[in-house]
């Protein structure tokens, strides 16, 4: 068989496990390990004598993958950017800034759910994790809405959908590894996810106050508060903001020639900002170790999956399958924003299946090259592109669209993790009922991602600037 021939019919193969219930990290390990014995040995001639050697080379290759790849100081932003989030929760910042929204957007039709949505927003500016941001406003906001009178399902569905926006504002996981794994400037991607991430957020708002003005008791808003009150929130959730300037000031410095360090030295001293915040607040000690536990847990996790990955992914490389797929794609005889559209909607159908994480991982190594070769090229000028940008800007759109697709998995049945975790949370709300609810927010996205498409400038202004 051809390298091309053992390359998709390994990958056929790791569909199957993953689709079979095998975690994604150790799917992608085994089959990129049999891949590279079956590479090797074809090689040799299928030798009986030379199987040995094969295997030897193969563990080797494999075994020098998750220290190279992932000995990479801007793989370390992942913890980092995961403790803001849990050491904020301990602090008590999420109750503060989902008290300041609350004040000042409550009086909108739905407004309770709209403060929801925002408050999510401005904590997924301290967490990079959509499954903290969901099970903690599962804890606050749902409550709130419940005695409001609003339906238990809707609910459940703000906060799933919520949650969501982790992955797109920075800090970001996902974004991180996205840049690792396509290898872009992880700060310009970072910075490209601020933009976007408010724009997913005001569509989500707007969906939920015209759904109230539609319909009939829907989503009665909070009123009351007077100005005084208002501002009066606004010292508690101030940590936030201050966290969100220092990671800007380390990513794009408006004020200067240049940005005051790197994206890690910026969640560093974030962490440590809010860490004191936490002591100052009176943070026990078995909270400080649940913060710790759980980023190691997360960590661990994403890592593990990374590692995975990684060797299915050298793989690839000896199979030459990401090239071939490439080449193919640019061939087609038809406009290329229709195949990018084709991608994306793949996305879709694919996330339903896969956590966001995995999905990325496996697919990026086929799928961003052929992409790029759609635009023209790493090196095209705009002038000369199919999608009116550069090819270091084509970059980090796509890797915009593809994070937003990634965010619109984790609400898709039948494995949608924000959905889960909310049920999880709440013992009284099936998953069957968060399914139910998160099914509006199906069209925001939709309509988000279609913005996004139509206008690249949403994406591309901020990192234009550095």
């Amino acid at each position: 068989m051809e390298p091309i021939e053992i390359g998709l019919a390994v990958s056929a193969g790791m569909l199957l496990l993953v689709i079979a219930g095998m975690r994604v990290a150790f799917a992608a390990g085994l089959a990129g390990l049999v891949g590279l014995i079956w590479i090797f040995w074809a090689r040799f001639g299928y030798a009986p004598e030379q199987f040995g050697k094969a295997l030897t080379i193969s563990l080797k290759t494999a075994g020098q993958v998750p220290h190279s790849k992932v000995a990479s100081q801007a793989l370390s932003l992942i913890p980092t950017f995961i403790l803001i989030g849990y050491l904020a929760y301990y602090a008590g910042l999420t109750r503060a800034i989902f008290e300041l929204a609350k004040r000042w957007v409550g009086w909108l039709p739905g407004g309770l759910a709209v403060s929801t949505v925002f408050a999510t927003a401005g904590f997924a500016a301290v967490s990079g994790a959509s499954v903290a941001t969901s099970a903690v406003f599962a804890r606050i906001a749902i409550p709130e809405m419940l005695k409001l009178g609003y339906d238990k399902r809707f609910a459940a569905g703000v906060v799933a959908a919520g949650g969501t926006l982790a992955s797109l504002i920075p800090p970001s996981a996902i974004l991180v590894i996205y840049a690792i794994i396509v290898e872009q400037d992880v700060g310009k991607l970072l910075l490209a996810g601020f933009i976007p991430g408010a724009f997913s957020a005001v569509v989500y708002g707007a969906l939920i106050v015209g759904m109230a003005l539609t319909f009939r008791n829907f989503g009665p808003p909070v009123k009351g508060f007077t100005w005084r009150e208002r501002f009066e929130a606004v010292p508690a959730a101030f940590p936030i903001f201050f966290v969100i300037g220092i990671i800007i000031l380390f990513i794009y410095n408006p004020i200067g020639d240049k940005a005051w360090g790197t994206p890690t030295e910026g969640g560093a001293l974030g962490a440590f900002v809010v860490f004191l915040m936490a002591l100052y607040r009176k943070m026990s000690w078995s909270q400080l170790k649940d913060a710790l536990v759980e980023t190691a847990k997360l960590s661990a996790m994403i890592f593990t999956i990374i590692w995975g990955v990684l060797i299915y992914v050298r793989f690839l490389g000896f199979a030459d399958l990401p090239g071939a797929f490439s080449d193919w794609i640019s061939g087609l005889q038809q406009d290329p924003m229709v195949t990018l559209i084709m991608i994306l909607l793949a996305y879709a159908v694919l996330g339903m299946f896969m956590d966001a994480i995995g999905m990325l991982l496996l697919t990026l190594p086929v799928v961003y090259p052929a992409v790029m070769a759609l635009n023209g090229g790493e090196t095209v000028a705009a002038a000369d592109s199919a999608f009116g940008m550069s090819g270091p800007m084509c970059a980090i759109w796509f890797g915009i669209l593809v994070v937003k697709m990634a965010e619109f998995c984790l609400i898709t049945p039948p494995i949608g993790l924000n959905c889960f975790v909310v049920a999880g949370v709440r013992d009284d709300i099936s998953v069957q009922d968060v399914f139910r609810g998160v099914t509006p927010f199906f069209v925001a996205d939709a309509l988000t991602i279609a913005g996004l498409v139509m206008f690249p400038w949403i994406v591309l202004w901020l990192p234009s600037l550095t």
